[in-house]
């Protein structure tokens, strides 16, 4: 499984760009601390950086409702990119290929904001919807029969 979760906040605005065929592309950086104490109780703080890459509808959804220092928690997949460079020295890149997001800053912009891009929602199946009994007011006790599995 190749899976990332990043809880962060962004360390540069986001860089909008669209490919040849007009498809939308998102990049940008999230910051994520790690605070500990060491062991004569000093605390400690380390920061990472990670690189973002969002594509399509999201990439735009994303750079219009987010900025430096906007806090966000990603979802998406480790993906390692290499090249030569013009010095014929070949580089590697490490980017997280986000395919959902949500907003934890308050949105810049007065529009309201998707909370996440992902593909809509799928109809609740009424069958899989279960009824939970009604307590009785006061009754805190946890009752076998009102356990729903």
């Amino acid at each position: 499984m190749n899976r990332a979760t990043l809880l962060g906040n962004l360390a540069k605005d986001v860089e909008l760009k669209s490919t040849p065929s007009g498809r939308s592309l998102a990049q940008c950086a999230i910051a994520t601390n790690k605070v500990w104490r060491d062991q004569s109780g000093q605390q400690q703080k380390k920061v990472e950086f990670h690189n973002l890459v969002i594509w399509g509808k999201a990439a735009e959804t994303f750079a219009k409702y987010t900025k430096k220092g906007s806090k966000v928690l990603v979802e998406g997949e480790i993906q390692t990119r290499n090249w030569t460079g013009q010095d014929g020295v070949k580089r590697y890149t490490t980017e997280i290929v986000v395919n959902n997001f949500e907003f934890l800053s308050p949105a810049s912009n007065p529009a309201p904001a998707p909370a996440r891009a992902a593909k809509p929602a799928e109809p609740i199946n009424q069958e899989s919807v279960v009824d939970f009994p009604e307590e009785e007011p006061g009754d805190d006790e946890i009752r076998v029969e009102n356990i729903p599995f």
